[in-house]
């Protein structure tokens, strides 16, 4: 199984540069996609389907901000918008596909966590977020196996963001502002 998960910075904006071709040349089986930037009445008839994938979508409220999709070959057995919370769910941070089989139970996360580095205020919300998030993946590992998808907005290491120099005082450009949470490096899990 071919999976691969796209920070777009804008639906619209990606697709007009290439991202059709790209997925068509890499042939993924399910893609996870975060910011979106768009509203379900900018989606449908126009980005329902990418590269052979159905899309399914958890849009933002707020006009061209955050939101979340999953592409995949394979029709879910279920999906989930939202991890029930109010906050968050308006923000369109979450969307989990279940991919049931009699055989195994798999849910494929698309996630977009708040990156926490404009302000204070964004830094105390993303600390929010991983105190959600944290007993659903918890909860999740307990019930069925899982593969999390995203943008994690979480700097492990220097190679892990561009300009780290730059970024030592910024609010939440370090683990060390994630309290709780181990991140590895890419290619492990939490």
């Amino acid at each position: 199984m071919r999976l691969i998960s796209l920070n777009l910075n804008g639906i619209r904006s990606a697709t007009s540069k290439g991202l059709a071709a790209w997925i068509e040349s890499i042939r993924p089986d399910c893609m996870g996609v975060q910011e979106i930037r768009a509203q379900p009445s900018d989606i449908s008839n126009r980005f329902d389907t990418l590269g052979g994938m159905k899309g399914y979508f958890h849009c933002g409220q707020k006009n061209g901000y955050a939101g979340v999709g999953i592409y995949s070959i394979h029709e879910p057995s279920e999906l989930y918008t939202g991890m029930n919370d109010a906050e968050f769910d308006a923000e369109g941070r979450w969307l989990e596909a279940r991919f049931d089989t009699p055989f195994r139970k798999l849910s494929i996360v698309s996630a977009y966590f708040p990156s926490g580095s404009s302000s204070e205020d964004r830094q105390q919300a993303k600390f929010r977020f991983l105190n959600v998030i944290l007993p659903i993946l918890t909860r999740m590992k307990s019930e069925r196996e899982f593969i999390l998808m995203g943008d994690l907005n979480i700097a492990h290491k220097n190679i892990d963001i561009k300009n780290w120099k730059g970024n030592v005082k910024n609010v939440g450009s370090y683990q060390k502002n994630v309290p709780g949470w181990i991140i590895f490096s890419m290619g492990s899990a939490l």
